[in-house]
């Protein structure tokens, strides 16, 4: 595949929404590698609580959820190699919202540092309006789920299915409460492939294609886009277009 690196140099952000288990993140790690670009998932949080001094468990549990480490986790982010420039501090106040106002920011900073792939944390929502961002979504049936998720994380079967669906739970239920948004919405990404039978290379160059496709289109205004650009009129009336029906007068 001739790849068009210049045209895809001018995106500045690929966000990656997955059902647990569908390779999602595999699959950002591989699209990582292929473009050059910097990885923004579950290692930041690793490297976040050995700057902060906390456990993994500990950082985590206060990443997408609380409050108490905002002012920490910004100043954390600054020694993070390589990452995004320098975030002015958020004041921690009681407010609930400010651990997800901090958690903007860190995004936002994220991809005006350019070429990032973020995975999860709601980007594809915080981030929707940008035409500089792709959007994907990666799926599989649950039964193929549970058969990753053993085999990667050396899972019985019941087990397997349990952590799915408490992952898939949490993610819903996240996205839901901060953004009034389901993760299922399809017009949430510009594209969404299911793993089922394509195989996770086969997606990284599909999610290449995408995004060089959009890429394309970033000088086009935003009212010459959509299905129709190009389009004429049929020749004739839709095998299926009905006249509206008359209402007879009692």
């Amino acid at each position: 595949m001739q790849e068009n690196t210049n045209g895809i140099s001018r995106m500045h952000a690929i966000t990656i929404s997955r059902e647990y288990g569908s390779g999602g993140g595999e699959v950002a790690t591989r699209l990582t590698s292929r473009l050059g670009w910097q990885l923004v998932d579950h290692e930041v949080v690793v490297r976040v609580a050995q700057e902060l001094g906390v456990t993994e468990a500990d950082a985590e549990a206060h990443d997408e959820r609380v409050e108490s480490l905002v002012s920490r986790f910004l100043s954390s982010l600054q020694a993070i190699e390589p990452m995004m420039p320098a975030i002015p501090p958020v004041p921690l106040t009681t407010d609930a919202n400010a651990y997800h106002e901090a958690r903007r920011r860190v995004i936002e900073a994220a991809v005006a540092q350019g070429h990032v792939i973020i995975v999860g944390r709601g980007a594809q929502v915080l981030l929707a309006n940008r035409r500089d961002v792709l959007h994907a979504r990666i799926v599989a049936p649950l039964e193929m789920r549970i058969n990753y998720v053993m085999r990667r994380e050396g899972l019985d079967q019941e087990a397997a299915r349990a952590r799915i669906q408490a992952k898939d739970r949490d993610r819903v239920r996240y996205l839901v409460t901060q953004h009034n948004k389901h993760p299922e919405d399809a017009h949430l990404y510009d594209i969404v492939i299911n793993t089922s039978i394509i195989d996770l290379d086969g997606v990284v160059d599909l999610l290449y294609l995408a995004l060089e496709h959009k890429a394309m289109r970033l000088s086009i205004p935003t009212g010459e886009l959509g299905p129709a650009t190009g389009m004429t009129r049929y020749p004739h009336q839709p095998g299926d277009f009905l006249p509206p029906q008359r209402v007879s007068e009692p």
